[in-house]
């Protein structure tokens, strides 16, 4: 028995709750991955997962050995990158999940400069605008805009994203100009909906000038439930856009947007990094962490 194989075995099995889901994301056969934990149970002379037919629980003994081993885990990354030379950069694996507008205007043009300061890091990178269970999907690390419902889940927040309303040149020409933003309730004109990964639903934007604070939804004719199709029915014309300014500036710039509402703000949405919370960050996640919070600093 491999004990470094059978512990990453043990420790995946943990994590997904399941002997097949730990299989899939370790490229083993499940018959393997049930080998490997029963010799580890056997070197150790404890239960260390309790199986039944539906799922697997881990014992109380399981536990304690869990905390231990994804430390030692984690210590051994670390330990193999920790050696003088080239081997000193950290690498392996990282798999991450963000959404696609981010992915496609940010992280991915810049991610040239990453591999050059860490060559030997592989990359894996889900886009998405769904919820990742980061656990279950085995994932180093999420991007995510907005308030973390999760809260087991250790987070840093990269930026806060300032936020404007817009619409396309052809859709004003055609309904008009709003000139306040309740226009967008009681009139006819259309937002485009975002329909949010934790609730399925748009959810209402809030709004203040001064002392007047407003919650506006607006009423759409389309809802999408991707930054990159939200992003281009806005602009198509199928209604009102509210975007992050990274996603708007350069169409602005072109004319392709025109910002509505001077002098309304919107409140900034804060953009996390999160991770699991019973893992020890290894040198590759720290430092991919750290690359992120420099590149939305600038």
């Amino acid at each position: 028995m491999d004990r470094f194989d059978a512990m990453q075995a043990f420790a995946r099995v943990v994590e997904a709750g399941s002997f097949t889901k730990a299989a899939e994301t370790l490229h083993m056969s499940k018959t393997t991955v049930t080998q490997l934990v029963q010799q580890l149970e056997a070197r150790l002379r404890v239960r260390l997962l309790n199986r039944t037919t539906r799922k697997v629980n881990v014992t109380a003994d399981g536990a304690a050995y869990y905390e231990r081993v994804v430390k030692l885990l984690a210590d051994l990354d670390d330990a193999e990158t920790s050696l003088p030379g080239a081997a000193a950069l950290p690498r392996g694996r990282l798999r991450i999940d963000v959404p696609s507008p981010f992915a496609r205007l940010i992280l991915v043009p810049a991610l040239p400069a990453f591999h050059a300061l860490y060559p030997d890091i592989q990359i894996d990178m889900g886009v998405s605008d769904r919820i990742v269970d980061i656990i279950d999907e085995n994932v180093d690390c999420v991007v995510r805009g907005g308030e973390l419902v999760d809260q087991s889940l250790m987070a840093r927040k990269v930026a806060d994203l300032q936020l404007g309303v817009f619409a396309a040149p052809a859709y004003l020409a055609r309904e008009g100009t709003p000139g306040h933003p309740r226009e967008l309730e009681d009139s006819h004109h259309r937002v485009v909906a975002f329909l949010w990964a934790r609730t399925g639903k748009p959810v209402p934007y809030a709004l203040h000038k001064g002392e007047e604070h407003l919650q506006i939804k607006g009423r759409h004719v389309l809802a999408v439930d991707d930054g990159n199709a939200y992003l281009a029915a806005g602009l198509a014309g199928m209604g009102v856009l509210w975007l992050p300014t990274y996603m708007s500036d350069a169409h602005v710039a072109r004319g392709e947007l025109v910002q509505l509402f001077e002098g309304w703000q919107l409140e900034p949405m804060p953009l996390y990094l999160a991770y699991p919370p019973n893992r020890h960050v290894s040198r590759k996640l720290r430092v991919f962490i750290d690359w992120v919070v420099e590149l939305m600093a600038v």
